[in-house]
């Protein structure tokens, strides 16, 4: 795991979506299209500004989405499709394909769809965070490590359904969603190369396990240091409990 440490929250997204467009490009150069994964949420919205400035030919970038509400309506502020398509979709020329995750599906079909799109186009770039509580997509601890199935249908715990209404996406915390489709761990680690943002000190606590503590599935971003080219990149506050930050920097 190749961590970086930045001042703050913008310099941070200003790496990392530097970086990820880097690596984008070199795929494009090397097969003549990227096939990539964009996250959402508070933590990814300087990577994604910075992404949105580079000089990527989108027209050979196909994109998958991590996750999205049961149920929710996309119009609905809190819909991660929402996110995307005025937060990125919207912002640059059109992708060679779009994937976004229908929470307004069928969950068992829109889970059979995507997995079947997804396994047709290995990943060459992944965007992702860490969650309060540790989860890599909504993949809440105890996440699943062995599931083969690229999208599954998830329960999302009191602390994950906390973050959301802390971050502002809802008004009360009976209006979070109690389920979610998310990518599996699994599919997120066959990735060539993770991109990984996490700004705040509310992150802290999670950062510090998932760098620090063995693998386990109570710490699902544990799984990310075993990944071959995993690049973290933190702020002053997400890196503040680490135990030897300095030795961290790249």
């Amino acid at each position: 795991m190749n961590i970086q440490i930045k001042e703050d929250a913008k310099a941070l997204g200003k790496k990392a979506g530097a970086d990820a467009a880097q690596a984008i490009r070199a795929a494009i150069a090397s097969t003549g299209k990227a096939n990539i994964i964009l996250a959402t949420g508070t933590s990814q919205f300087e990577t994604l500004k910075q992404l949105i400035a580079e000089d990527i030919d989108w027209s050979k970038v196909v994109m998958f989405h991590l996750d999205e509400y049961i149920d929710l309506p996309v119009t609905h502020p809190a819909s991660f499709r929402k996110y995307l398509q005025e937060k990125f979709i919207a912002n640059v020329s059109p992708l060679k394909a779009v994937n976004l995750v229908n929470g307004e599906a069928d969950p068992e079909e829109e889970c059979s769809r995507l997995g079947k799109l997804i396994s047709a186009h290995p990943i060459d770039v992944a965007l992702v965070g860490i969650g309060e509580n540790g989860h890599l997509a909504f993949n809440d601890p105890p996440a699943d490590f062995t599931t083969e199935r690229p999208y599954i249908i998830v329960n999302l715990d009191e602390p994950c359904r906390r973050q959301q209404l802390g971050e502002g996406w809802f008004k009360s915390l009976d209006e979070v969603p109690p389920r979610a489709i998310s990518m599996s761990v699994k599919q997120i680690m066959k990735s060539k190369i993770i991109i990984c943002s996490v700004p705040d000190s509310r992150k802290a606590l999670a950062v510090k396990n998932s760098v620090e503590q063995k693998i386990s599935n109570l710490y699902p971003a544990s799984i990310l240091q075993s990944h071959a080219d995993c690049r973290l990149y933190l702020d002053k506050n997400s890196a503040a409990q680490l135990s030897k930050s300095s030795s961290y920097i790249a």
